[in-house]
């Protein structure tokens, strides 16, 4: 309201005059107000970008996770094929001593029989008279009295390293039957250990069992380190139940069976770690090695020496039966096999050859114009490497404790195919095809790693190379295919 609007006061409440509040607050206009100075300065600079830094360099197990991850992943999908049919075959070849009492029933068993058994020289006399054109080589003397006595000829035309073995009634001295033999073993046998060893392609397929073997400790150890590392992330009290329980409540999908597959493989580590360093003892490039490094520590099987003795005018070669009394009152005992001279002044070789527990390895020399023990090796005087190897290779052949072997390698078996459907399925259900793949270990694993770490991992596999050339030389293969992969993959990449 402008000044002069109302009649002014004679006085204020408190008797004084009252004063016109115009002249104490005039009242401005707008254009009375005095006005901004416009300002030249300049606005403020924007902000200076911030410049990221590098990630940290990952260290521990979360740098070397991807690259354990990546080995895993892959090589199981590549070698994969190897150990199922090294799997199969060996399941076959578990159960070949029940397929050979099938199959040859007549030859290896014995029906009724009465009486004591014929000396081995007529049983010999026997096998000679059925088969004229072979030479004794050997005699393989059962323990158990209902099966037949296996007498080994050298036959000319057959194959290297095989025989004919005909089989005698012991208590008749009677010709039961013959077969081509390869190290004692009869043909079903010797065939399935072919397809195990060399899928039946003599020394060029043991690279397929070696390569097998090769790699299996290591994506049995990398699988399991994987799974820890998943699982330590639960509280204690569910650390041991996620390790070693499956996942029976999880829906089913990848989750679920990469549970089971963890699991399992938990469960089987230490099995399947055995038959893979038990079937790389007799390998060929990895056998080797281990050969010579067992030779190096002085712990190779003992051997009988086996020394000529002087040839006495007029001598004559003592009994093959009085041959194996003298090795049986020496204390050899189980089944026995009799090695025969082939030239003057050698002498007789008898061995223990029982395949089950507890293992018996004791061999004696015996002279064969006096009948005397030239030379005694004993099974308790093996190296502790030797005795290891020799029970390590019994039990990767599930003949140790007779069917209980069997039935576990059995289960192993079942348990490694199954292990790897489910490690396929897996892959299936990440496979870049499918939706929303989740994004496996990149091919800079192995750079992203510190100089130290990366400097430990080359020294250790250049060293697990050596020792064990296959899998080095097909480590060399995968790391070049991948890098090919990989530059198929950023060429693609770019013409998008």
């Amino acid at each position: 309201m402008a000044c002069g609007a109302f009649p002014p006061r004679l006085s204020n409440r408190r008797g004084g005059p009252f004063r016109d509040t115009c002249e104490e607050h005039p009242v401005t206009t707008t254009s009375d107000r005095p006005q901004p100075v416009p300002t030249t300065e300049p606005p403020p600079p924007p902000a200076l970008a911030t410049i990221p830094s590098e990630p940290p360099i990952p260290t521990g197990w979360a740098a070397l996770r991807p690259l354990v991850l990546r080995i895993h992943f892959y090589a199981g999908v590549l070698v994969a094929p190897f150990l199922a049919v090294v799997s199969l075959t060996g399941l076959a070849y578990v159960f070949s001593p029940q397929l050979n009492s099938v199959l040859y029933a007549d030859e290896l068993h014995l029906g009724l029989h009465t009486g004591a058994p014929r000396p081995l020289d007529e049983q010999v006399v026997a096998a000679l008279a059925a088969h004229p054109d072979g030479t004794l080589a050997s005699l393989v003397v059962p323990a158990d009295p209902d099966r037949t006595t296996g007498v080994v000829l050298a036959v000319p035309g057959l194959a290297e390293d095989v025989q004919r073995t005909v089989y005698i009634d012991p208590y008749t001295a009677t010709v039961r039957g013959a077969l081509d033999t390869w190290l004692d073993t009869p043909p079903a046998q010797t065939t399935l250990d072919g397809l195990h060893r060399n899928l039946l392609l003599g020394e060029p397929g043991r690279i397929y069992s070696e390569l097998a073997a090769s790699w299996l400790w290591v994506l049995v150890l990398g699988g399991l380190v994987l799974w820890i590392g998943r699982t330590v992330g639960h509280r204690r009290a569910r650390r041991a139940a996620a390790l070693l329980l499956p996942p029976v409540s999880a829906r089913p999908g990848r989750r679920r069976l990469l549970g089971w597959h963890g699991v399992t493989g938990a469960w089987l580590t230490v099995a399947l770690l055995f038959i893979s360093a038990t079937g790389l003892t007799w390998s060929t490039y990895a056998g080797d090695r281990f050969s010579a490094m067992v030779t190096a520590v002085h712990g190779s099987s003992l051997q009988l020496a086996a020394e000529p003795v002087p040839v006495p005018v007029g001598a004559t070669a003592v009994p093959l039966q009085g041959v194996l009394d003298t090795a049986r009152v020496a204390g050899l005992a189980g089944p026995l096999k009799l090695t025969v001279p082939d030239e003057a002044g050698a002498v007789f070789a008898v061995e223990e050859s029982a395949d089950n527990w507890p293992v018996q390895r004791d061999k004696v020399a015996v002279d064969p114009y006096t009948g005397q023990i030239t030379e005694t090796v004993l099974w308790r005087d093996f190296p502790v490497m030797a005795k290891l190897t020799t029970i390590g290779i019994l039990a990767h052949m599930g003949s140790l404790f007779g069917l209980v072997s069997q039935l576990a390698l059995a289960a192993l078996a079942v348990g490694l195919l199954t292990m790897l459907v489910w490690g396929y399925r897996m892959w299936w259900l990440r496979h870049p095809t499918r939706v929303d793949p989740r994004p496996l270990a990149g091919r800079e694993a192995l750079r992203t790693l510190s100089q130290p770490v990366g400097f430990a991992v080359v020294v250790a596999t250049v060293a697990v190379g050596w020792f064990l050339p296959v899998l080095g030389v097909s480590l060399v293969v995968f790391l070049l295919a991948d890098a090919a992969l990989g530059a198929v993959s950023r060429r693609r990449s770019s013409k998008a």
